[in-house]
């Protein structure tokens, strides 16, 4: 039985969201329960972009495709961690180079945001030279433990050369407790349609 690492973050109103705002934290409300004589029921209200998700190319390109479009075949399969904790500021195309990617690869990001439970507003992120690094190999998916792939770059280029270049985006994860190696990744996005994102449970599988 391969060891199961789950690389999700637990949906709770006090979890970090993007820049703390307030507006983007889950609320989960008791809507009925046993005191009332009836079963127990609780209503969730939350941003498609919570916790950790993937991308939909409509999030950032007008007329983009939609979450439903993404298929499962893409989300599973063999998948690279790549141990990143020593950049303080960015991921760049020099930071990639030294771990001679492939194309078609689903590349994993380790970075400083796994040991944090609470949002960094100086996130480590993907510079725009290292997403077009990526996206000219032609990997099939990225994905970071940030709570995005971006920050303080005009126009979103990361997400946008990405998404151009059919790379799959997916944020949010958890990887404090998965070295740095091969696994077989299981993203399991809910089943939504014409939206720009989906929450997910991502699981890596390994020795």
């Amino acid at each position: 039985m391969p060891k199961i690492y789950d690389i999700s973050m637990t949906i709770e109103e006090g979890m970090q969201v993007w820049k703390n705002y307030e507006a983007k934290k889950p609320r989960i409300e008791n809507v009925q329960n046993h005191d009332q004589g009836k079963p127990h029921e609780s209503l969730l209200t939350m941003n498609v972009h919570t916790g950790t998700h993937v991308d939909a190319p409509l999030h950032m390109l007008a007329g983009g495709e939609t979450i439903e479009t993404i298929s499962l075949e893409r989300l599973v399969g063999p998948a690279r961690v790549l141990d990143l904790t020593h950049a303080k500021e960015c991921i760049t195309k020099e930071d990639l180079e030294l771990f001679a990617i492939q194309k078609g690869e689903r590349i994993l990001l380790k970075t400083s945001s796994s040991y944090s439970e609470e949002f960094l507003l100086d996130f480590v992120f993907l510079r725009e030279d290292g997403a077009r690094y990526l996206a000219d190999i032609g990997v099939g998916l990225v994905a970071t433990d940030a709570l995005g792939i971006e920050r303080a770059q005009a126009e979103y280029p990361t997400h946008r050369t990405l998404m151009r270049g059919d790379v799959i985006i997916v944020e949010g994860l958890r990887l404090k407790d998965v070295p740095a190696g091969n696994y077989t990744l299981v993203i399991a996005p809910l089943k939504m349609t014409g939206i720009d994102a989906a929450p997910a449970r991502a699981l890596l599988l390994g020795d």
